[in-house]
């Protein structure tokens, strides 16, 4: 059938069960626009103010991606769901 032609073929390319640093920084950068983004909208809505909005977003931004790196670097160390 084509569904075991399929997923015969995924077995035999086995899956790289690590990811290269470049890897984990891009995935860091494009969740942290995500979460800067609504970090930046709910501190203006509960502020009012968008420059203290955009000043917690700024600092936010910096501090939370360097902790997200840190965290998926230290996950793909630990086997923990690979195969």
């Amino acid at each position: 059938m084509i569904l075991d032609q399929v997923f015969s073929r995924r077995s035999e390319k086995k899956a790289k069960t690590s990811e290269k640093p470049v890897r984990s920084i891009a995935k860091a950068i494009s969740w942290r626009i995500i979460g800067t983004l609504d970090t930046i909208l709910v501190s203006w809505l509960l502020t009012g103010e968008i420059k203290t909005a955009l000043a917690i977003g700024t600092v936010e931004v910096i501090t939370k991606m360097l902790l997200y790196f840190g965290h998926e670097r230290i996950w793909n160390k630990i086997n923990f769901g690979k195969e």
